[in-house]
C-alpha cells in the first residue's frame, strides 16, 4: 500500500512539509555552495582544472533542480526531483571514487570529491535522504481511503 503524503490546497503532494523542510533549506545551501564556488574557479583559473570546476557547476544545476522540484511539489516534480537525486547520489559515487583512486586527475576538489569530504559528506547523504523522503511523500493511489 503506498502511503499518502501530505497534501497542499487542491490535492498535490506538499514535498517540504516535516522533514522536507529541512531537505529544502540544505539543497538551498548546497545550490548557493557550489554554483558560487563553480563560477569564482571557472571565472578566475578555468584552466587549472576544468574538469573539476564543471562538476561543481552540474552539481550545482541538479541541485538547483531539485530544489525546485521541492518547492513545486506534485507528483510530477516529485518523480524528477527522485531522479535527480539518483542521478546526484551516482555523481557523486562515482566522482567520489574516481578522486579517491586517481586524485592527481583532479588537480582541484570538485563539491562531490572524496564523497563530498569538503562539505561534511553532506553530499553523499543527502540525496540518500531525500530518496527516503520523496519515496515516503508519493501520493496514494485514486480510491476510497481506508479506515
Amino acid at each position: 500500500m503506498t502511503e499518502a503524503g501530505p497534501r497542499a490546497p487542491g490535492g498535490r503532494t506538499r514535498l517540504i512539509s516535516g522533514p522536507g523542510t529541512l531537505l529544502l533549506w540544505l539543497y538551498g545551501v548546497m545550490v548557493v555552495g557550489a554554483v558560487s564556488r563553480s563560477v569564482v574557479q571557472i571565472t578566475t583559473d578555468f584552466g587549472r582544472a576544468p574538469l573539476a570546476y564543471a562538476l561543481s557547476a552540474v552539481a550545482g544545476l541538479v541541485y538547483g533542480f531539485i530544489t525546485y522540484s521541492l518547492v513545486r511539489g506534485g507528483e510530477t516534480a516529485r518523480r524528477a526531483a527522485l531522479v535527480c537525486c539518483a542521478v546526484e547520489l551516482a555523481g557523486v559515487l562515482v566522482v567520489g571514487t574516481w578522486t579517491v583512486l586517481n586524485p592527481s586527475a583532479f588537480p582541484d576538489t570538485t563539491v562531490w570529491s572524496e564523497y563530498g569530504m569538503g562539505y561534511l559528506f553532506i553530499p553523499v547523504l543527502l540525496p540518500l535522504t531525500a530518496v527516503y523522503w520523496l519515496r515516503r511523500a508519493r501520493t496514494a493511489p485514486p480510491g476510497p481511503t481506508p479506515s
